[in-house]
Formats: C-alpha cells, sequence, structure tokens
C-alpha cells in the first residue's frame, strides 16, 4: 500500500516530527514531499530519517546529502549532523577536522549539541589541539542552555579541576541538573556523589535509572567501576550492568 499527499498536505516540521512517531511509513512519504518543495525541516528531518533507516530505507550518503542542503540554507541541526557524519564516518570517509568545522559553525550560532560536540573534540584532540580551557567554556554555555550531556562533563570538570579550581559543592550542582536532566552519565556521576555522601538509597534509584537508559559502552565501563564500591548495595550493580551490556551487545 502507498499513501499519496496531495501538494496542499505539505506539513510543518513540527507536524511531520509528530507523525514520524506515529506513523513512519506514511511520514516518510510526507516528509520527502515537503523537503522537495523546499521546507528546511523537512529537509533536515529527511536527512535524520535516511541516517536511522525510519520508515525509509536507510541511506547514510543521501542522508549526508541531504543535511548539506538544509545546513547550506542555515539550518543548525543539519550542520551539526553533517559533523556527526563526518565524525563517524556516515555516508563518507570519517575525518574529525572536517567535523570540527561543522559543529564549530553551529556552536558559534548557538546550537548546544553542537557546543556539546565540538568540546568533546576539543577535550580529546580528535581533529583539532587539544584545548581544555575552550572544551570547558563551551560545555559551560551549553550547560547553561539546560543541554544535560554538557552539564555532566561541566561537572566533571568542576569536581576534578584540571584547568579551573576544583568546585565540588558546584560540581555536585551540576550533576544533579544532569541526573535530573535525563542523562544516564549525569545519573550515574551523580550517584557517585550520593554514595560518598552515605546517601546509598538515593544513590540505588540514580543507578536504577542509569542502567535502564545507558548504552553499551558506558555499562561496560561503568560495571567495573561499580565492582570496586565498598557498599554491598551498589557494588551489586556491576554484575547487572555488565548483563545489560551483554544483552546490548547480542542485539547490535
Amino acid at each position: 500500500m502507498t499513501f499519496q499527499i496531495r501538494r496542499e498536505e505539505i506539513l510543518s516540521g513540527e507536524q511531520l516530527s509528530a507523525m514520524l512517531a506515529e506513523s513512519p511509513a506514511r511520514a516518510a512519504q510526507a516528509i520527502l514531499l515537503a523537503a522537495g518543495e523546499g521546507e528546511v525541516e523537512a529537509q533536515a528531518l529527511l536527512g535524520q530519517i535516511l541516517l536511522d533507516g525510519q520508515g525509509i530505507a536507510q541511506d547514510q550518503a543521501l542522508a549526508l546529502r541531504w543535511f548539506d542542503i538544509a545546513a547550506g540554507r542555515g539550518h543548525l541541526m543539519a550542520r551539526n549532523m553533517l559533523g556527526r557524519c563526518h565524525e563517524h564516518g556516515w555516508g563518507c570517509a570519517a575525518d574529525a577536522a572536517i567535523a570540527a568545522q561543522h559543529y564549530r559553525i553551529a556552536a558559534d550560532a548557538g546550537l548546544d549539541w553542537a557546543m556539546y560536540n565540538f568540546a568533546n573534540l576539543l577535550a580529546t584532540g580528535r581533529g583539532v589541539a587539544v584545548d581544555h580551557l575552550q572544551a570547558l567554556a563551551l560545555y559551560r554555555r551549553a550547560a547553561e542552555l539546560g543541554h544535560a550531556k554538557s552539564m555532566n562533563l561541566l561537572g566533571r570538570y568542576l569536581e576534578e579541576g584540571p584547568v579551573c579550581p576544583a568546585d565540588p559543592a558546584a560540581a555536585r550542582e551540576w550533576y544533579r541538573r544532569s541526573a535530573e536532566g535525563g542523562d544516564f552519565r549525569g545519573q550515574f556521576s551523580f550517584a557517585a556523589v550520593l554514595a560518598d555522601e552515605g546517601r546509598i538509597d538515593d544513590a540505588v534509584m540514580w543507578l536504577e535509572k542509569a542502567l535502564a537508559g545507558g548504552n553499551l559502552n558506558f555499562l561496560r565501563v561503568a560495571s567495573q567501576t561499580l565492582a570496586d564500591a565498598t557498599d554491598p548495595r551498589i557494588q551489586a550493580f556491576a554484575s547487572r550492568y555488565q548483563r545489560r551490556a551483554d544483552e546490548l551487545n547480542r542485539t547490535a
């Protein structure tokens, strides 16, 4: 069965996103139509569904092309996704230096996700020279915009103090905000702080949340950290995190 969508039925980006959650196949046709008619939000969304294979056959090279079209028209998330494609080699050869260029453009224009992604390259020296001061500044800017993953990394800088004065109280607050914002790494970081404070019941709650949302690599590393915990209730999570990592690995 195919769905026919008339020209007058072209939807906005917000409407297309809502349709995508309900009916990916029907939404993909609507997105294709809107993108072809020049709706920039639809062009960026088309890149995303092609990248993910959501409602349409996966095609990373074509996804890259649509991200490029939308980015050329000023769509900041599409610019960020161009960076992601070049960083990870989706539809092109991996090139962190090119990724950094795209992230920088979108970050300078105010996109929190691009600030986070560019800061990650700066912190690790991929595609650019290591610059912890600039990475810290970008994490802080993104965190202040409400970006939960950046909140966690800002907390880490403030906890460890490699390029700024250590401020455990400020680190704790950013970990809390990251955890409450839904970032599984922030939830894990906040759980560690709570465990150190002896608030084991609260730590267990956040460890449960991090377990539910964590990805494969995070769970593997976290399980090793948890194995060294002194409290038996915290240490018990080590095997649970590893089992969940094994489950994700089997379905990858």
